[in-house]
């Protein structure tokens, strides 16, 4: 007969396995040091496109902002959720803009520590009963005082009639959403098409967000910049020609709703690095001065964009210039 004790301290084992006791370890971090509203809002700015996102990020910090002062002066605020939906497709910021949020937050003194915890389903879903219901408030205590990011949401619900545990990882939410509303803030995000139907999914969901923001796909000319922008960051300039071959490039990439938008500029900018660094080692590496080895030119871009299967057309000079 098998040890029952035994049995018990293996599923224990699998348990602390299937969940991660890391989880644990970051409540303890000590959260990064606070930094102004203004320098936030000025990062906020300075990032490429979203200016119907940054409109409605800063109309939520004017909102939030005249509350807190009209609770200061004894006067009743009024009563809604700060939890908020993020629409969009891949690669439109979605990420970025909620970390900034979270530190808004924490400047503005909602939130304490105003740390970002980013989960999709495989955080919160387990894979036996009752397992759901213990992942999710894991993470959900990691994410006390801060705001949690859940990716991809539209992925908790139900598909069809199969068995699933996704529910229950809503019903959690839903619970500690409510009972934690002054510690916590809760961010779902996805595709557009996607996400409505998974707020439609529970009839508690849309209620208990405030807002929906639209994040549109980046344009031509904001890839070519964000582009532009992973090449500066890294210390790299573009060449004669790069910038009306880089929209050449993104002009004719398919822009469906899988597309990456700036995963896809980030991707195009790692392979345009790799074709150069083969074209430079095929020469002398030792004697190259540092206009060359910051250099991406026009066949390091073309090569970078056939490596993800993409072929550009040749394009017409000053292109860009006047297409902006």
């Amino acid at each position: 007969m098998p040890n029952p004790l035994e049995s018990l301290k293996a599923l224990g084992d699998q348990l602390r396995t299937q969940i991660g006791e890391e989880l644990d370890l970051d409540v303890l971090r000590k959260p990064e040091p606070e930094r102004p509203l203004d320098e936030l809002l000025q990062e906020l700015d300075s990032l490429p496109g979203l200016e119907s996102v940054k409109e409605q990020v800063r109309t939520l910090v004017a909102f939030l902002r005249v509350q807190a002062r009209r609770k200061e002066a004894g006067l009743p605020e009024v009563a809604t959720t700060q939890h908020l939906v993020f629409l969009g497709n891949p690669g439109t910021g979605k990420t970025t803009v909620a970390r900034l949020l979270a530190q808004m937050y924490r400047s503005m003194g909602l939130l304490r520590r105003g740390q970002l915890v980013e989960v999709d389903r495989a955080g919160l879903v387990g894979q036996y009963v009752g397992l759901t219901a213990i992942k999710t408030e894991r993470v959900l205590r990691r994410a006390l005082d801060g705001v949690l990011f859940v990716d991809e949401a539209y992925a908790l619900a139900r598909d069809g009639e199969r068995l699933d545990f996704g529910d229950e990882a809503i019903e959690t939410l839903l619970k500690r959403m409510e009972d934690h509303r002054h510690r916590l803030v809760v961010i779902v995000a996805g595709y557009p098409r996607l996400m409505e139907a998974f707020l439609e999914s529970n009839p508690g969901l849309r209620s208990r967000f405030s807002r929906e923001i639209d994040f549109p796909d980046y344009s031509t000319g904001e890839l070519v910049e964000i582009f532009a922008r992973f090449a500066g960051d890294n210390e790299y300039t573009l060449g004669d020609g790069v910038r009306d071959t880089l929209a050449a490039i993104f002009e004719r990439a398919e822009r469906s709703e899988t597309f990456g938008n700036a995963r896809f500029a980030r991707t195009l900018f790692e392979q345009s690095v790799n074709a150069q660094a083969l074209r430079l080692a095929a020469g002398d590496v030792e004697t190259l001065d540092s206009d060359e080895l910051m250099c991406l030119t026009v066949a390091d871009v073309t090569a970078g964009a056939r490596a993800i299967g993409e072929e550009p057309d040749a394009p017409r000079a000053g292109w860009f210039s006047r297409r902006r």
